[in-house]
């Protein structure tokens, strides 16, 4: 697994979105994804997402867009046709697979929010997991949990640790948001810790 590192001025960050390419069975879960959209705009965050035009992840970046922001999609080649691009993303990345796609995605990205979404979502969340797991990169997984959606992930978690096949550190390496407003403060928060560590280190001081 390669690094997810990134080379970005810390006051200005990009957070990558998981979720459904679907809008799912609840209406809550587009007004979700709307309301983060427009709640990364505010706070001066970037968007980078998987590049459709469709389901929540199109519903996000439809919102930061309208706002005024920054938004960069990444779609492999072959999904183009059943995951038409957003035609009003800053950016489009085309790339061959669905594995460059991800790589791009994690590269590009400072932290991670998971929205509700199916098996695609679950697969992504599980490889920043397992990043972070293995020590390849510190950037903040928030599951932003509405309707409790995110209680068999976490459930199915605690199974691993139970039966010996992930230590107990497993998760202390995501955070559970109950709301928007909430998955926004842990990435204001990180990055106001990173803003302090630059600032430091420019100053010569020590950081902790």
């Amino acid at each position: 697994m390669n690094k997810m590192t990134r080379e970005q001025p810390v006051s200005r960050q990009a957070i990558c979105v998981f979720c459904g390419s679907s809008h799912g069975a609840d209406p809550i879960f587009t007004q979700t994804a709307q309301q983060f959209g427009t709640a990364l705009v505010r706070e001066g965050f970037d968007l980078v997402f998987g590049g459709g035009g469709v389901g929540l992840m199109g519903e996000v970046a439809l919102s930061v867009s309208k706002g005024g922001g920054k938004v960069l999609g990444i779609i492999p080649g072959f999904l183009r046709h059943l995951e038409p691009p957003l035609e009003v993303s800053s950016q489009i990345v085309i790339t061959d697979t669905m594995n460059d796609r991800k790589a791009r995605m994690f590269a590009a990205s400072d932290g991670f929010a998971i929205l509700p979404g199916g098996i695609g979502t679950l697969d992504e969340f599980a490889e920043v997991l397992t990043g972070a797991q293995l020590r390849q990169h510190a950037k903040p997984i928030v599951l932003i949990n509405i309707k409790d959606y995110f209680a068999p992930l976490r459930a199915l978690l605690d199974h691993f640790v139970a039966n010996g096949f992930a230590g107990a550190g497993i998760n202390s390496l995501y955070q559970v948001a109950p709301s928007v407003e909430d998955a926004i403060k842990i990435f204001k928060d990180h990055r106001a810790d990173l803003v302090n560590v630059d600032v430091l280190r420019q100053a010569g001081a020590p950081s902790r």
